[in-house]
């Protein structure tokens, strides 16, 4: 038995004897909304700048080397200061360093929406990955010491989970909108009414009981160093090689600084990574299937919004309908299993979810340069957004269940660090796979086609769009193989039961 699974949780401040929030169903209903707006809006800003990318190319002048980075700069500061954001819940109180975060997050995106040149935007993204590590951990946080456990927790959680998963194919969406009608720093300024109103809304949330311990500043230093040089190499490593001196340098100094950050953990008398998180097998595998879940999410996106408007010419506005279905799929998804958990056992439920993502992944693998939507891309995103949606639930679930109240911001963060270093690794690796095979086929593929269209030379065009399908299909093989991945770590790591519970009683050992 882990020492954190045999804590019992103390009452939580705020709840009755029954352990219902106050407020009632109203009280908690808003709080919920609170939350899920949050991480909606933190999740969705992975993938609203996307689309708006030529665009503010255009008006900032930004050079190409620079552009990545627009999307990169959020993706490096959220992945790497997730622990550290994580642990600043558990100690300072996580209500508090949630709005912190959202405050944060709020004033980045307009300084975002104003920038006048490409510095200061990518200083602004920085700071939104900033405001978003400090919301995020806590936002799940929250859920545990707001919903009383069993059916409303349950039920929070699928909606948590739903807008985890479609909040890129959302970013996705109102970019193209935003960018098409409006202009590109609305990607930015949308986020200022819907930060403001998540922060007068705070006042719903019940705030947990704070750790009284004090923050470990070596294992901050080494943690935050640590992972920010890996999502660094991970991101050079796709777009500068995997031999690329920086890239290699990146891996070292993580290797060397994660390496010390585990001894100073399992030595100091108040770690900001309880070691003792990872000894419960459910919850590690938890941890190891998001991180394979993760990859397959950011890759579907990534690949399908290049075939869709490279190959079949889609305009940043139908690209992001088109991912209607997707997000319906995956947000039914997670109500069902969000209900399920209760009567199944978790692993019952996302390992032939993540099996039927694999097969919808195995399906995109299948597009030719002439597919059609209805008959052929819809169905595949209906088929994988039910099945992410599927595993979303339990995983989140058994991450943060039978952690004692002073280690939830922490295993929160553990729980979307996984899934952000594995969407940046999964992404540079699968960018890796698809360029590869689109130039066996054509050389320089991707600047063949746009070399077609400037000369109007549709012979090329149509080599070029045939050898970057291919490139895209062999991609959307190799995320298929991730998601068999997680599947295979999920019925073998996890073993809890069903999600069941008895008000009064003191947590018990998973498994």
């Amino acid at each position: 038995m882990s020492a954190d699974s045999a804590t019992t949780a103390p009452a939580q401040p705020g709840a009755d004897a029954s352990g219902a929030s106050p407020g009632g169903r109203g009280h908690l209903g808003l709080a919920l909304f609170v939350i899920a707006t949050a991480q909606l809006m933190v999740v969705l800003d992975a993938t609203i700048t996307n689309i708006a990318l030529p665009n503010i190319q255009t008006d900032l002048g930004v050079t190409d080397a620079n552009l990545a980075w627009i999307v990169n700069s959020y993706a490096l500061a959220f992945g790497g200061l997730l622990l550290l954001g994580g642990k600043a819940g558990d100690l300072f109180g996580r209500r508090r360093m949630f709005q912190v975060g959202i405050a944060v997050f709020t004033l980045a995106s307009l300084l975002g929406g104003l920038a006048p040149n490409e510095a200061l935007l990518i200083g602004a993204r920085v700071l939104q990955g900033v405001g978003a590590a400090l919301a995020a951990p806590s936002a799940l946080a929250l859920i545990t010491t707001t919903f009383p456990e069993g059916k409303p927790r349950n039920s929070a959680m699928g909606v948590y989970a739903a807008m985890s998963g479609v909040g890129a194919t959302v970013g996705l969406l109102l970019g193209g909108v935003l960018t098409d009608f409006l202009d590109w720093r609305w990607v930015f300024f949308v986020n200022i009414p819907i930060g403001l109103a998540v922060l007068v809304g705070t006042r719903t949330l019940v705030e947990a009981e704070r750790h009284p311990g004090r923050l470990d500043v070596p294992g901050a230093i080494t943690g935050t160093g640590g992972l920010i040089a890996l999502v660094y190499g991970i991101t050079r490593g796709g777009e500068h090689g995997w031999t690329n001196g920086l890239t290699l340098a990146s891996f070292a100094a993580a290797v060397v600084l994660l390496a010390v950050f585990l001894v100073l953990q399992s030595r100091v008398p108040d770690p900001m990574m309880p070691l003792h998180l990872f000894k419960d097998r459910n919850r590690s595998g938890s941890y190891a299937a998001m991180l394979f879940l993760g990859a397959g999410l950011f890759a579907t996106f990534y690949f399908l919004t290049l075939y869709m408007q490279l190959i079949l010419g889609y305009s940043p506005v139908k690209t992001g309908f088109a991912y209607v279905p997707f997000s319906l799929g995956m947000g039914i998804a997670a109500a069902v299993s969000s209900k399920l958990v209760t009567h199944v056992g978790p692993r019952m439920i996302a390992g032939p979810g993540l099996l039927v993502a694999a097969a919808g992944m195995f399906w995109f693998a299948t597009l030719a340069p002439d597919s059609s939507y209805a008959g052929h891309i819809m169905p595949a995103m209906v088929v994988t957004g039910l099945g992410m949606g599927t595993g979303f639930v339990p995983l989140t679930l058994g991450a943060v269940s039978r952690v004692s109240h002073q280690d939830t911001g922490i295993a929160s963060a553990l729980l979307n660090t996984a899934q952000q270093i594995g969407g940046a690794l999964g992404l540079a690796v699968l960018s890796t796979i698809s360029t590869s095979a689109a130039d066996d086929k054509l050389p320089e593929a991707a600047g063949a086609l746009f070399q077609g269209f400037k000369t109007h030379d549709m012979a090329l065009v149509a080599r070029a769009g045939e050898a970057l399908t291919h490139g895209y299909t062999m991609a959307f093989v190799a995320a298929g193989a991730m998601f068999l991945a997680g599947s295979s770590v999920t019925i073998l790591a996890i073993n809890a039961k069903k999600q069941a519970h008895v008000e009064g009683a003191a947590p018990v050992h998973m498994g």
